[in-house]
């Protein structure tokens, strides 16, 4: 049976007042998605970069409320900006809010002007990965002694690429994995991750693969489909927050059903 092909918006928490992203948010419901994302960030990554912006995780405890059907999630948090203990309390708190809809992207952390003007330790590439390594561990057990547990068991998606390190984590640890780069990129690391994967005993064909995607699926989709992505992500931007390519990505999901 061929996994379930999903399509998600990343609703970039940037240049908009949050009235316009909550409209967002709603649309992109009512129009079919499968899962909604921000990102964790504390300042604008495109355009302005003073514009307006708003905070990851107090925005998924709104979105838990006011959305029904899709799940939710950061694409994806950054590890360092919280304790692991903390951030899996409030993934739990996200995950019973909207009755078990939360994804829980992590990743190591990149934007250095968040570290920086919030007063977080930048270090190095390799070190910030390894932080991650330690923190997914310290999330899951943290979950297994809540009270009340999580209502199901939270999906880990972990951002990312580097070969040795990142993948690693990825094979031990996720549930699904988000690529950035293009597919003949995304070619090689999946099969690398699936090198990895052999090396620790786990079967990482069961880890889904997803891409984030901003061409028509006419122009990409097959390519895509044909090397094990499911989860394909449209970013779109404030303040007008266009969903006319995600219309078309949801339809031809729903051409291949």
């Amino acid at each position: 049976m061929a996994a379930r092909i999903r399509i998600g918006v990343q609703i970039q928490p940037q240049h908009a007042d949050y009235v316009q992203i909550r409209a967002a948010v709603a649309a992109a419901e009512d129009a079919g998605v499968d899962v909604i994302f921000n990102w964790d960030h504390f300042f604008p990554l495109y355009g302005d970069p003073d514009g307006k912006h708003f905070e990851c995780w107090t925005m998924l405890g709104a979105w838990a409320e006011q959305t029904s059907r899709v799940e939710i999630g950061a694409l994806v948090t950054c590890n360092s900006y919280r304790n692991p203990e903390l951030l899996a309390d409030m993934a739990r708190t996200v995950d019973h809010i909207s009755g078990g809809r939360l994804i829980l992207g992590v990743g190591a952390g990149w934007f250095e002007k968040d570290y920086d003007q919030f007063g977080y330790e930048f270090g190095t590439p390799g070190s910030r990965i390894a932080d991650l390594a330690q923190a997914l561990p310290r999330i899951k057990a943290r979950w297994a002694a809540s009270n009340p547990a999580p209502t199901r068991q939270i999906p880990i998606l972990v951002g990312g690429g580097g070969e040795r390190k990142t993948l690693r984590v990825v094979a031990e640890h996720a549930d699904a994995w988000h690529s950035f780069g293009d597919l003949a990129t995304l070619t090689r690391k999946s099969a690398i991750l699936d090198e990895h994967g052999a090396a620790v005993g786990r079967d990482t064909s069961v880890v889904e693969r997803s891409v984030a995607v901003a061409a028509p699926p006419s122009e990409v989709a097959a390519d895509l489909v044909a090397a094990g992505v499911t989860l394909f992500t449209i970013g779109i931007g404030g303040p007008g927050y266009d969903l006319s390519l995600v219309r078309q990505w949801i339809a031809w999901r729903d051409a291949q059903r």
